[in-house]
């Protein structure tokens, strides 16, 4: 079952619809430039992202995917179309809304890590619920916590971490505060194979075991074989997708339309 939504599944989702949808796009569109130098980095994309499921976008480079989870975070606009997260149109929404749903609905993992120096990893777990004003869930950040195996390493500061346990730090951040979705781009992009299979562990492990729902833009077949679900981009269309990806199905298919 491809949870690829048309339009008309879209705007008249049933109550009593099985598999809940986390976030989808309709007829995404992303212009940059004009004339002679228009690019079209979305050209009427139309999918829809199931709840409690890893999903991998993948793509040559200039493909599309990272604009397409920009455009679904609310980090870009879109030039037409429509974007949404449950059953909210975030591309109709103001700055200060649409600000207030990234940080309570949206978790992101960035290749960068993105963490604060000065804040232990405990600091910096629990930080955008500090900032929300809202208290953390003790129980469900030990739970975190345990799942990415931080345990012994909660007091240190950024500095004192690898690479791999600072991504687990973000990893958990991302986690802790129990988001609609999880927006990952490129998250082992910044540390070695070993690590990255650790980190890409405790992520599907954060589907399986805690409810999550993650997507993930990668170009890394190994990484996609991690997911449940795995979407190519070409030239700002959906070109194809595989649903339990191995590493050898996802190179095979992307060596197919010359990625």
């Amino acid at each position: 079952m491809t949870s690829t939504l048309t339009e008309d599944h879209i705007h008249h989702q049933p109550t009593h619809q099985q598999v809940a949808i986390a976030a989808h796009a309709v007829e995404a569109v992303k212009v940059y430039g004009t004339g002679d130098v228009q690019v079209r980095a979305l050209d009427g994309v139309t999918i829809g992202f199931e709840q409690s499921r890893f999903t991998a976008i993948m793509g040559p480079s200039g493909s599309g995917k990272s604009t397409l989870m920009h455009a679904l975070a609310g980090l870009d606009t879109l030039s037409s179309g429509s974007v949404w997260i449950g059953d909210i149109e975030i591309s109709r929404l103001r700055e200060k809304k649409l600000t207030k749903l990234r940080r309570d609905r949206i978790g992101f993992v960035f290749q960068s890590f993105n963490l604060i120096p000065t804040l232990t990893a405990a600091e910096n777990i629990v930080l955008p619920m500090r900032l929300a004003g809202r208290k953390p869930d003790r129980a469900w950040v030990d739970t975190v916590v345990e799942t990415v195996g931080l345990q012994n390493r909660l007091q240190h500061r950024p500095s004192e971490l690898s690479g791999g346990q600072q991504q687990r730090v973000a990893v958990a951040r991302a986690l802790a505060s129990q988001p609609q979705i999880i927006f990952a781009d490129e998250p082992t992009g910044n540390v070695d194979s070993r690590t990255g299979a650790e980190i890409l562990s405790f992520m599907r492990q954060a589907v399986r075991e805690l409810g999550q729902t993650i997507v993930m833009v990668t170009h890394d077949p190994v990484a996609a074989s991690y997911a449940d679900r795995a979407v190519f981009l070409a030239d700002g269309h959906i070109v194809a997708e595989i649903h339990e990806p191995t590493a050898d199905s996802v190179f095979n298919r992307m060596r197919t339309f010359g990625a």
